[in-house]
């Protein structure tokens, strides 16, 4: 058998084209052994947990001292609101939160309480309305007002 000019290029670009690929393929990713990197937990996720925690505590100061349920339970009722809307808008299901038993002694304890994690939770959600999406902010902006009211309103 007496190799060609012709047979032999063929056989050269055959072997470089199999290099390629096999380079292109190594180089995207199929080829590789490592597992990939963990997804990022979605920004709002702190958002959606201050929420929830802020509720259980409503929920936990209305327990504890019935005659508050009235001032309360709005205020309550209006984070299970933001929950359920940063759960749909982050795309998981809200968690419920039940209230452990145990808050503050007396009225003026508990509101004084309330109102200090309602001014963190409102930090909070005004540095992540400042570094929210556009089709984020106003949810964002609309959560951090919320919780500034609920402040001031435990004055």
């Amino acid at each position: 058998m007496v190799l060609t000019g012709r047979v032999l290029s063929t056989s050269r670009r055959l072997l470089l084209g199999t290099a390629l690929s096999s380079a292109a393929l190594a180089g995207c990713g199929l080829l590789d052994s490592e597992p990939e990197p963990e997804p990022q937990p979605d920004p709002l996720q702190p958002l959606l947990n201050e929420a929830l925690a802020l509720a259980a505590a409503y929920d936990r100061a209305i327990l504890a001292d019935a005659s508050l349920s009235a001032r309360l339970t709005p205020l309550a009722d209006d984070h299970r609101a933001h929950a359920a809307e940063l759960s749909r808008v982050i795309g998981t299901a809200a968690p419920s939160v039940a209230p452990s038993s145990s808050a503050p002694a007396g009225p003026a304890e508990t509101t004084a309480t309330l109102r200090k994690a309602e001014q963190a939770a409102q930090r909070t959600a005004v540095a992540a309305c400042k570094a929210a999406t556009p089709e984020r902010a106003g949810l964002t902006g609309s959560v951090a007002a919320c919780r500034a009211t609920h402040a001031e309103a435990l004055r």
